[in-house]
């Protein structure tokens, strides 16, 4: 986006804003994408935190980019972009009318309102910027996840906010779309024929997409323990993953085309309903444990709530009932306190039909396509070859790796920089439609209504491990185990 424009970030003092999204904007400063002539007003709850805005991000600029990145001389430039406000966003009063002042100095501009604020006051927001006329044909408005708690409370936002925005204009924003490795699985699957030739259920056994956390609540308590990691990271991140690698190819690389295959996908996924819901699921929750050979406290000594049932790990077995995909399980993963942070997708696909050497060759390892997006970002293959250096045939598994840091000089995948750049420039093809929202929820409502009514508790699981033993037993009733990553796969092979 060369042109300039106004960013107003509410809740632009908190968390998400310093840790992710000013350091994003600060990237594309120095990269040339973000015109200096911009404004990002970030709105601050009181006048302590505007006044000492400038400095807090400055340290969280430190801390979170890497120190080839933090530049004394960008600083000082970029620093004057920034335009901390006192704001109450559910007052309509005289610092809102302060705001009004600002952006109307540049009525021509695109204006981009992001909202890193409780989805329950993303409408009294939006309220306010159509009473005030700050909403102009060059306005996006771009909302984080997740929306709502269920479809009903999803459906009550959306209705809210569209009052004032047309859909056109409401970006949706899940940043795993915008990572670089993300986006490379569709010019992987649909630019390259041998893996479209191999896409489907006669060549894939199964499918394994996780996503794994050290952290715990982190400051969260109060909206984790309401949320839960189906809501939390299911709902979102994992279906849109899963979307991605299972639709058809789009008719054109637009949004519209792009989303009607996603949708189609969802509504394809196979109910998980009643007795479905306790063979297909494993919800667990962490307790103390050693992460990286320091002990860490248990969810509920975090939360300082001894009764708390809410998951903090989540495995679903899914199937999408098309003919792609008939009969092929789709494993989805995640969790907090787990023994590594990473996020991978695993196309496993299936043996060979016949084994041409005897057992004296070793074993015959499937094949797998590995997309990591992090900690790294990297497309590996592995293949069976025969080993090099032995003279029997002696057959071992040997790793394609394409690790973009290692091919690209200076490469940094920042998720947030592109969707923000993005939200600018008009382009939704990164961002998520109302109608997947609601047919997401349409398959976590029920899985959610099943757990409510269960005796069941939480499977207990030791931070810094893998999760709960049921979470291997969700696997192993299909002959299949879990390929961790971060392990570099050992570990028996399915």
């Amino acid at each position: 986006m060369k042109d300039a424009f106004d960013i107003v970030i509410f809740g632009g003092a908190g968390d998400l804003a310093l840790r992710k999204l000013v350091p994003a904007l600060y990237r594309a400063f120095r990269e040339g994408s973000f015109n200096p002539e911009s404004r990002i007003m970030a709105s601050c709850h009181s006048q302590e935190q505007a006044d000492h805005y400038i400095e807090n991000a400055r340290e969280a600029l430190s801390k979170n980019l890497s120190p080839d990145e933090y530049c004394q001389e960008s600083w000082d430039t970029f620093k004057k972009a920034l335009k901390p406000q006192c704001l109450d966003i559910t007052q309509c009063d005289e610092q809102w009318h302060i705001l009004t002042e600002q952006l109307n100095q540049q009525q021509e501009r695109v204006r981009v309102f992001y909202l890193a604020i409780p989805p329950m006051i993303y409408g009294v927001c939006c309220e306010h910027l159509s009473a005030l006329a700050l909403i102009t044909e060059y306005s996006r408005l771009v909302v984080e996840k997740p929306i709502g708690y269920d479809r009903e409370s999803a459906d009550h936002i959306n209705t809210k906010i569209a009052r004032f925005f047309p859909e056109e204009s409401i970006y949706r924003i899940d940043h795993y779309l915008g990572k670089e490795t993300v986006q490379n699985l569709l010019a992987l699957r649909f630019s390259n024929l041998i893996f479209e030739q191999l896409w489907d259920a006669k060549s894939i056994d199964n499918v394994q997409i996780s996503i794994s956390e050290t952290v715990g609540l982190e400051g969260r308590a109060s909206f984790y323990d309401g949320a839960g990691a189906l809501r939390d990271m299911v709902q979102n991140h994992l279906l849109q993953l899963l979307c991605l690698v299972a639709m058809e190819s789009p008719a054109k690389f637009n949004e519209r085309s792009i989303r009607a295959e996603k949708i189609k996908v969802l509504e394809s996924l196979r109910p998980l309903q009643g007795d479905d819901v306790h063979t297909k699921s494993v919800r667990g929750q962490y307790v103390a444990g050693n992460i990286n050979e320091e002990l860490v406290s248990g969810y509920l000594e975090e939360l300082q709530e001894p009764h708390s049932q809410t998951e903090t790990f989540v495995a679903l077995c899914a199937h999408i009932d098309n003919w792609r995909w008939s009969n092929v399980p789709f494993y989805l993963r995640t969790g907090k306190r787990m023994k590594a942070r990473s996020a991978e997708i695993v196309i496993q696909f299936k043996q060979v039909s016949h084994r041409l050497y005897d057992e004296s060759a070793g074993a015959m390892l499937p094949n797998r396509l590995i997309i990591q997006l992090q900690p790294e970002e990297s497309i590996q293959l592995t293949m069976m070859t025969k080993h090099l250096q032995k003279l029997d045939m002696e057959l071992e598994p040997v790793t394609l790796n394409l690790n973009f840091s290692d091919n690209y000089d200076s490469f940094r995948s920042d998720a947030y920089k592109r969707l923000m750049l993005d939200a600018a420039a008009g382009d939704p093809s990164l961002f998520i439609h109302r109608e997947e929202v609601g047919y997401a929820w349409d398959w976590i409502d029920p899985i959610i209504a099943a757990w409510k009514t269960s005796s069941k508790q939480p499977q207990l699981y030791r931070a810094g491990s893998w999760g709960p033993a049921a979470a291997d037993d969700l696997l192993a009733a299909n002959g299949h185990c879990w390929f961790n990553v971060a392990d570099n796969g050992r570990g028996k092979v399915s």
